[in-house]
Order: C-alpha cells, then sequence, then structure tokens
C-alpha cells in the first residue's frame, strides 16, 4: 500500500464469489500521509463494498465484472517509498498553511452570465471568464445554486465564517449591473448547513440544505422569499447524507446521494432514496450502497436536462476532495436498478483558472461555479 501511495496511485478493491470478480470500489482517500486515516477509509470502503454485493445478490443483480489487470508496483519497501513522500508531504503542507494565513481552508464562488452553451454543453472552463463573488477574509462562500424567479436571478452559496467554524445558508440577488452583491444570511441552524439545492415545486418554493452533522435531511419551504424560511418537513433521520440531490421523474421523486456509515469518507459511497411525493415517505432502494467509487458518487450541482439525455455533476476526489467535476448521465433509475455511464471529466481552461472545480449549476443565462481557493 505505501508504495502504491508514494507513487500517486489509489488503491482500488475487488470482491469475489467462487474466485470470480462480481464488484469493485474505490475509496476515497481523505488522507493520504497517516497510514492509519488510510487504513480507516479502506476498511470503511470493504464494509461498503460488502454491503453492495450483498445487496445485488439478494436482489438477483450480482454478475462478473472484468477485472483490471493490476499495474507493477515499484520494488522497495516502507522507508524507500512511504518516508520521503511523507516528508514531501508535510513540508506541502506547512507551505499551504503559510499561504493560507489565518485561513484554515477556503473556497471561492465565481458565476458569470452567458448566452448558448455553458461548461455542461462544451465539458470545459472557457468562453467567457467567470466573476469571483467577493469575500472580506472573514468567510468564504461555496455550493453556489442560482434560481430564476419571475425574470430575477438568487444566488444560493453556503456561507462559513471562521469565527464560528458552522456553515449557514445566504443568499444574493443580481443587480441590473450583472454582479451579485453581498450574500445575506437567510437561513441558521445549530448545526453546519451547506449545499443548498434550491427549487420550485408545485408554486412553491423549497430548499433541501445538507445537515448531515446533525443526521437528518429537512424540507425547507420559503414562508417569504428568498429571505424567510421554513422546517417544513423532515425528510430522513440518523442518516449521514451528503449533497443529497432531488430529481422528479415520472411522478416519482429520487434523491441521490453519498451516506457514510459510520466511517469513512463521506464522499465515495452513493445511496439512492425514492418517494411518491416530495414529502415523503422516503425509502431505500433495494441496491444500496449503489456504488463506492471517489470518482463517481457524490453530487456537485442539480441535475441537468440536454435533450432526453440527464446529467449528474459528480465530484472527483481521485487527486484531492474538490479537486474534480465530472458529468454522468443517467441511464436507468427505477425501483429495480440504478445506471450512470462513466463520468466526463470536465476540462480546466480559462474561463476559471483553477485546478479544478467542485460544483456547476444554471438557471437561465446565469452560470456557478465553485472550488478550493
Amino acid at each position: 500500500m505505501t508504495e502504491m501511495l508514494a507513487s500517486r496511485r489509489l488503491p482500488e478493491l475487488t470482491a469475489r464469489l467462487d474466485g470470480v470478480a462480481v464488484a469493485r470500489a474505490r475509496p476515497m482517500i481523505s488522507d493520504r500521509l497517516w497510514l492509519s486515516r488510510i487504513s480507516n477509509d479502506l476498511l470503511a470502503g470493504a464494509i461498503s463494498l460488502i454491503a453492495q454485493c450483498v445487496a445485488r445478490f439478494f436482489a438477483g443483480k450480482l454478475a462478473p465484472i472484468i477485472e483490471s489487470p493490476a499495474p507493477p508496483l515499484q520494488k522497495g519497501g516502507f522507508i524507500r517509498h512511504y518516508l520521503p513522500f511523507f516528508s514531501r508531504g508535510l513540508v506541502d503542507r506547512a507551505v499551504q498553511k503559510l499561504r493560507r494565513g489565518r485561513r484554515p481552508f477556503y473556497w471561492q464562488v465565481a458565476y458569470r452570465l452567458i448566452d448558448g452553451p455553458g461548461v455542461a454543453e462544451t465539458g470545459q472552463l472557457d468562453g467567457k471568464p467567470f466573476t469571483v463573488l467577493a469575500d472580506d477574509g472573514q468567510r468564504f462562500y461555496a455550493d453556489p445554486f442560482v434560481l430564476e424567479r419571475d425574470g430575477r436571478h438568487f444566488l444560493f452559496v453556503e456561507e462559513f465564517p471562521y469565527s464560528t467554524g458552522r456553515g449557514v445558508i445566504s443568499v444574493a440577488e443580481l443587480g441590473t449591473d450583472g454582479t451579485f452583491g453581498v450574500p445575506k444570511v437567510v437561513l441558521e441552524e445549530a448545526h453546519h448547513l451547506s449545499y443548498p439545492q434550491v427549487f420550485a415545486h408545485s408554486g412553491e418554493i423549497f430548499m433541501i440544505p445538507e445537515s448531515a452533522t446533525a443526521r437528518e435531511l429537512v424540507l425547507y419551504r420559503a414562508e417569504q422569499f428568498p429571505d424567510r424560511w421554513v422546517r417544513d418537513t423532515v425528510l430522513m433521520t440518523d442518516r449521514d447524507f451528503n449533497d443529497a440531490t432531488l430529481l422528479e421523474s415520472d411522478g416519482r421523486f429520487w434523491l441521490l446521494g453519498t451516506e457514510r456509515f459510520g466511517h469513512g469518507s463521506a464522499s465515495d459511497t452513493m445511496a439512492v432514496y425514492s418517494a411518491p411525493a416530495l414529502r415523503g415517505p422516503w425509502a431505500a432502494h433495494a441496491l444500496n450502497p449503489v456504488a463506492v467509487d471517489h470518482s463517481a458518487t457524490r453530487p456537485g450541482g442539480a441535475f441537468i436536462r440536454q435533450g432526453d439525455a440527464l446529467l449528474l455533476p459528480v465530484q472527483n476526489g481521485s487527486r484531492a476532495y474538490g479537486g474534480g467535476l465530472g458529468l454522468m448521465r443517467l441511464d436507468r433509475l427505477d425501483d429495480f436498478d440504478v445506471r450512470f455511464e462513466l463520468p466526463r471529466s470536465i476540462d480546466p481552461g480559462p474561463a476559471w483558472a483553477r485546478s479544478g472545480i467542485h460544483t456547476l449549476n444554471r438557471a437561465g443565462g446565469v452560470e456557478v461555479v465553485d472550488s478550493a481557493g
């Protein structure tokens, strides 16, 4: 394992039944320096892989898969490979900490006004440059969602004040000059909130923000849009469900996100829930966990419709959390199966000069992204 990490390859786990490969997992490694944390992520991924195999076995879906040949490892041992890798990593982290100064971590939201194809259509961060949503250095903004209502555009973000260490939901409106002002806090709880997925349904405006630290998922309703929100319905309890992303299809409602079962990463194990109505009752899919993959499970924005196709932005954590985003086409979603094509990576470009993006959303002619600063 140490040689693999030192060569910048990530572990891949394979489940076999009677010697035949039947399932594969690529766990997210949240910290690649400390072996104890790496082992924790791998063990959690292995448990999720076993649970996936059991679910598929009883659903009659467990079938052989093509096994990828393992690349040869570098010769040598712990001292030759891991210790130099560990030393370089500590130096890199020290440099990053000095650069950030008082900020323990930092994200930036950006937006642009466009006509015609955007990132979802081109797969590239090119064309008209994005404008950074400015902050005062005492907080950062992340997880942008945008909603168009009565010809006006509203930008919802996670606002993270360093003084509290807890995310809140804020909103800014697009001005006549084509810029967003300073976001204003509109939803705050005793726990962390993020990923403010906002949408219209049956003539009302709703929001389903992430609240995994409270082990619940709550539907909020706009009592007075966009400033006043009330708790409408608790959709799920006792679940560590992250970035739950809503889809309404053929009269049924679906939530797709990543679920953490006690330990391991919050970014590598996809779970799916469905309900006959927005307020529920919500039931787990028979094949949960649907997939264990650091690059194809955690949503990074609302579903995107392209003709008859549905695309889900998914985070690519192969380098690091927030290291990239891909677009994954939905092939099948029903009570019997969940199938996606492999993600198509969004390439870097001059419109947003960052190594990767973390969220992608669009409403009308306003497109929004974010990435680690």
